[in-house]
């Protein structure tokens, strides 16, 4: 179950610098700080739950009870909504731009070793067949704005954390907008 609503905006994604290293004195807004936060749901723990409209990614806890994280989503026109698993995780991930970035961005390199000026940043966890992850980035004060391709995107040490405590396997539940 996945839908998309991806239209291909030819504007640059100032959010995608590569080469830039992340600066980690950047103070995040309190709003998008990691937090243990009281959450209602029908999903066992240890679901990723992600609200775009929100700009937080949950990850449930036993006890009405979850982590949120702050999170950069897709701009307008690459957002989207469904149900995936983590297919398979990496540490300091290469980036290799899909082909419909490129289009869009011809500027990208085509391929960029993982390392601390790469935008997928220290952590990647990618989400079953599609182009889409949840990832660090090299740009924390893109968090709580709408400006990927449709990726999610965590400073770096929130994305070491949740890295840590999910599997493969891990279900994802994308929405778009919030439960009532």
């Amino acid at each position: 179950m996945f839908s998309a609503s991806v239209s291909l905006a030819q504007q640059p994604d100032e959010a995608d610098q590569p080469g830039l290293i992340a600066d980690d004195t950047y103070q995040l807004d309190p709003e998008w700080q990691k937090q243990m936060v009281y959450y209602r749901t029908t999903e066992p723990p240890g679901t990723i739950i992600i609200s775009t409209a929100e700009r937080h990614l949950y990850l449930v806890q036993p006890g009405g009870r979850a982590i949120r994280y702050g999170i950069g989503v897709g701009r307008d026109g690459f957002q989207w909504q469904g149900l995936l698993n983590i297919a398979r995780k990496a540490e300091w991930p290469d980036w290799v731009p899909p082909p419909e970035m490129i289009q869009r961005q011809p500027y990208l390199p085509r391929f960029m070793a993982g390392g601390p000026g790469n935008p997928l940043g220290a952590r990647a966890m990618y989400l079953g067949t599609t182009v889409y992850r949840i990832h660090g980035t090299n740009r924390p004060d893109t968090i709580g704005t709408k400006v990927s391709s449709g990726c999610f995107r965590l400073v770096n040490s929130d994305v070491m954390d949740l890295y840590d405590r999910v599997p493969v396997g891990t279900k994802v539940v994308v929405r778009q907008r919030p439960e009532l």
